[in-house]
């Protein structure tokens, strides 16, 4: 009987987790169309959409190293060094190449601090902070401490990622961000390496005594979430048609916002992607609810913060609830 109480017990805990994230997007989306009679608008839903493009991608690198029981601090900083090496290599050799390039130093620069944190055993909150600080620093070297910007020739087309598509007016940014959320989805739910990051999460030795390479996936998890990060860095850059060191600075906090708020747990080892979209989500109704509305954006940052602190004491809850 005991044991059927605690399966029921961790029922309940996962349905609350599942559902309640949910009717709070609902409670949202029909406050804000009841408040207002712009927001259920095309305009203002493919805006909506395009606001949380930045936000998204970094959730969904962010949503894997939390689910791998680590952080990674420095995405911004990763963020900002892609789309300078993105604007340099457009002036000089084309904008596929520039785009190419974006994406392999985010990979780069994600392994490497992979690599920094698994050798040096240094908590990853600690070591990507200040490798977020090198990064930063490595960004302003990189522009030569400017503002950076692909020649007029090149411009129009670098900027293609920003254009509206044909379908609705969503642009391409948004099309990327539901691109990369499916294959880092099925990437964690479906292949081996997900099941070893939910694995190494939950519980390092009992991954590493089963024969996982802990090591190795949490270097993965590095990666991934740098190739995310230099894919934000080359939407914002696109969007703004430059780049510059201090670009896209403390967005990694907002992408641990949304990730935490979205239901994935602080403490590694439970989360899903869709949560980290989930939480984005939410993030970009309240933002847009402030604007649509005409509220003080002075109290945004007091909402979101109390958000944050409500879905920690949840997952700390829930857990307590099913151990």
């Amino acid at each position: 009987m005991r044991f059927l109480r605690v399966i029921g017990s961790a029922r309940s805990a996962s349905s609350l987790r599942d559902h309640g994230i949910l009717l709070a997007v609902a409670a949202l989306v029909a406050v804000l169309s009841l408040s207002t009679d712009t927001f259920l608008t095309s305009g203002n839903l493919v805006n909506l959409l395009d606001q949380a493009v930045v936000a998204g991608l970094l959730a969904c690198g962010m949503t894997l190293c939390v689910i791998c029981g680590v952080f990674d601090l420095s995405a911004s900083a990763v963020l900002a060094v892609s789309a300078i090496v993105a604007v340099i290599v457009t002036e000089r050799a084309g904008v596929p190449a520039g785009y190419a390039a974006a994406v392999i130093t985010g990979g780069l620069l994600g392994t490497l601090n992979g690599v920094v944190v698994v050798l040096s055993r240094v908590h990853s909150f600690i070591a990507t902070l200040a490798l977020g600080i090198v990064h930063r620093g490595l960004a302003l070297v990189i522009a030569g401490g400017a503002i950076v910007y692909p020649g007029p020739a090149r411009l129009e087309e670098f900027q293609s990622l920003s254009w509206p598509t044909v379908l609705g007016g969503v642009t391409a940014s948004s099309l990327l961000l539901v691109a990369v959320a499916v294959v880092t989805s099925v990437l964690l739910a479906r292949t081996t390496f997900g099941r070893r990051v939910y694995a190494v999460g939950g519980n390092p030795s009992a991954a590493w005594l089963s024969g996982i390479g802990v090591r190795s996936v949490r270097v993965g998890v590095f990666a991934i979430s740098g190739i995310c990060a230099g894919l934000a860095g080359l939407v914002l850059a696109a969007r703004g048609g430059s780049a510059q060191p201090d670009m896209g600075t403390l967005l990694e906090l907002t992408a641990i916002a949304a990730t935490v708020i979205g239901g994935t747990s602080i403490l590694g080892g439970r989360g899903a992607i869709w949560r980290g979209m989930v939480g984005v989500l939410i993030l970009t109704l309240i933002g847009n609810g402030f604007n649509l509305l005409g509220w003080n954006s002075t109290y945004r940052p007091m909402v979101e913060g109390l958000l944050i602190l409500g879905a920690v004491s949840l997952d700390h809850a829930l857990r307590h609830r099913m151990d």
